[in-house]
């Protein structure tokens, strides 16, 4: 499986490389600013890119404007964001272009590798994988619209915005899949949301209305 990485600093890029490989993926070309991570996209057009936000030359957020760039050029390109920051700006966007596999991870939260290889290989398949402050975040901000959910169906809704099955989301909660299934029904009917067999669409299409209304 190709990779395009993206990451400024030099032992951690090195580092990044190394476990990948190790996984079996093959980072086709590793870069550290913006502008030659849009070149390497378009080039290598890879089965996933994994992007840090803020590169040279500003450090701001050159990463994930080349990304969501590329994207353009290749639609449904997977891209899985390894950052320090939450940008929620870039968040929403990324997250409300639902095409192709989405995944924004925290890096001092990332301790555990077969959980970033997991995740990696989600998004490559067309999957997401959020981090839980990362979604919280962006549920946060639409709080209001969040209050007609019980405890319990608040938990489902944060479960499945870090993508998770409903198998997954069964296992963790303790209750059935069935339980899992009624929660998420309602979360959708409160939030005024159609339902789909589609687990990753149906995230995208929560996260963003959440973020964008």
């Amino acid at each position: 499986m190709d990779v395009v990485l993206a990451e400024d600093h030099s032992l951690l890029r090195d580092g990044l490389t190394r476990v990948l490989e190790a996984h079996d993926f093959k980072v086709v070309e590793a870069v550290d600013n913006g502008p030659a991570l849009t070149a390497a996209l378009l080039a290598h057009r890879p089965d996933v890119a994994v992007v840090d936000i803020r590169l040279p030359p500003t450090f701001k957020d050159e990463g994930l404007r080349a990304a969501i760039e590329a994207r353009r050029h290749i639609p449904a390109l997977p891209i899985l964001v390894l950052s320090q920051y939450v940008e929620q700006l870039y968040a929403r966007e990324l997250l409300g272009d639902r095409r192709g596999g989405v995944g924004y991870l925290l890096k001092d939260r990332v301790s555990n590798v077969g959980e970033f290889i997991e995740a990696l290989r989600r998004v490559a398949a067309g999957g997401t994988a959020m981090d839980p402050e990362v979604v919280a975040r962006l549920l946060g901000k639409q709080q209001n619209r969040l209050d007609a959910l019980t405890p319990r169906e608040l938990e489902v809704l944060g479960l499945m915005a870090e993508g998770r099955t409903n198998a997954a989301i069964a296992a963790s909660l303790f209750v059935t899949e069935k339980a899992v299934g009624k929660h998420s029904a309602n979360v959708f009917r409160k939030l005024g949301l159609g339902q789909s067999e589609d687990d990753n669409r149906r995230v995208l299409a929560v996260l963003a209305y959440l973020e964008g209304n």
